[in-house]
């Protein structure tokens, strides 16, 4: 498929989640955002306000709950994700407790999403961990966060040792959810061609960490 600049630019939610980022980073990264035209920035909880203070309204505002583990208790993701949209996000992209999904607990993993999901009334997306997970796993998961009212499912946090996002993950996710829900890539995007590749296997979003590198060989 071929996308034009300013078409690409509408997929990405350009991102940082370093634990190291500053307020000064986020700043620079929104004007970043601002820049390429893209769609989104997402950044962690703490740093929520500073991107709230300098965005404007043509680019929605992420942060991230439970994240990057997702081994925290349900009600702490809620609370997390409360907070965020408190101080200004209009996305909460929560990772799913990927010791239920290994222990086959579906109704426990349908039940957390459920609880972060009133907190959260704003866009909701979980993130799977794909490239830790089988077929069926990808599948379980995509099914207990429609079960429970997400809005997306995501593949990756970008820190697990597994890797990120692959083609084959986002095509059965989307198979999965069909156009009911959409379907973030993110982890390892760094090129235009990946980018492509991820919306032609249907992607709805892409988070990226370097917006310019994915932009670069579009056409104008």
């Amino acid at each position: 498929m071929s996308l034009s600049r300013s078409e690409l630019a509408k997929y990405l939610d350009v991102t940082l989640l370093a634990p190291t980022a500053t307020a000064a980073d986020v700043e620079s990264l929104c004007a970043t955002a601002v820049e390429v035209g893209g769609f989104a920035v997402c950044v962690s909880p703490s740093l929520v306000s500073v991107a709230a203070a300098v965005l404007p309204s043509t680019v929605a505002l992420a942060t991230v709950c439970g994240f990057p583990s997702g081994a925290h208790e349900a009600t702490v993701k809620a609370v997390e994700a409360a907070a965020a949209v408190e101080a200004g996000a209009a996305e909460i992209d929560m990772v799913v407790n990927l010791a239920l999904v290994k222990a086959q607990q579906w109704e426990a993993v349908t039940a957390e999403i459920a609880a972060v999901r009133p907190a959260s009334p704003v866009l909701l997306k979980v993130i799977i961990e794909s490239a830790a997970l089988t077929d069926d796993e990808i599948v379980a998961c995509c099914r207990a966060a429609e079960a429970a009212g997400a809005d997306y499912v995501k593949t990756s946090t970008g820190f697990h040792p597994s890797g990120g996002a692959s083609t084959a993950a986002v095509q059965l996710m989307r198979t999965t959810v069909g156009d009911r829900l959409g379907v973030k890539a993110s982890g390892g995007i760094a090129t235009t061609a990946q980018a492509l590749a991820m919306i032609d296997a249907g992607a709805s979003r892409l988070g990226v960490s370097r917006p310019a590198a994915v932009l670069a060989d579009a056409p104008a």
